[in-house]
């Protein structure tokens, strides 16, 4: 019995990605709102007032990207910032601002902001730290996809870790180096019985190795 066998199954083809834009500006709100939505592969919610992001985010879904102003009036960023990366660690936060400087820079980058983009910023800039998000946080994949590759991450590191050879993990796990390499890679995800096997070779616990890979 695989681990992805105890998943619910999902439709095919990558999900859309769910963007929020929290800007004071209803004119860039409608401009981003646009121009992600004929990009065909985003859902897009805008909002003008932090509490309606954070009351969205609590009630109905959090978002996988919020594109942050900040300068919004009477509330600044970099509190919205830190409420938000209090409450979702992992969140990808991508700062939009049209006062940027060298200092705001380095303050946002050390809240584990993604990226910084200084407004007037052009469509294919937008592109590419899209893009380098996707990538970088696995957005738009199915929770199997996910677990496949950091589960077979996380086993790789380990291995790494003790300066073991995909031979050496073979031996006391019972599985084929093929297996092994295939699990690792993220094409398959081990069955329980090869899992359990895993995290005995290991001296570790199954709940010890799915907690660390943030799943």
């Amino acid at each position: 019995m695989a681990l992805e066998g105890t998943m619910e199954a999902q439709s095919q083809g990558d999900a859309l990605i769910d963007i929020a834009v929290l800007d004071d500006d209803p004119d860039f709100r409608n401009y981003m709102e646009d121009f992600l939505k004929d990009e065909g592969k985003y859902i897009v919610r805008t909002f003008g007032h932090p509490k309606d992001l954070f009351t969205a985010a609590e009630q109905e879904r959090v978002p996988d990207v919020v594109l942050l102003d900040m300068k919004m009036g009477e509330f600044t960023g970099d509190k919205v910032l830190e409420q938000l990366l209090s409450r979702w660690p992992n969140l990808c936060v991508i700062v939009v601002t049209g006062y940027p400087s060298l200092e705001d820079m380095r303050a946002t980058f050390k809240m584990k902001v993604f990226d910084y983009l200084p407004k007037p910023f052009s469509l294919a800039q937008l592109r590419q730290v899209l893009a380098n998000a996707i990538e970088t946080f696995g957005l738009g994949k199915s929770p199997q996809d996910r677990l496949r590759e950091r589960l077979g991450h996380k086993i790789k590191m380990l291995r790494v870790e003790r300066d073991w050879s995909l031979k050496d993990l073979a031996g006391p796990t019972k599985l084929s180096v093929s297996q092994i390499s295939s699990i690792e890679r993220g094409a398959h995800l081990p069955s329980i019985e090869s899992f359990l096997a895993i995290c005995r070779a290991f001296n570790k616990k199954p709940s010890e190795i799915l907690s660390s890979i943030d799943f």
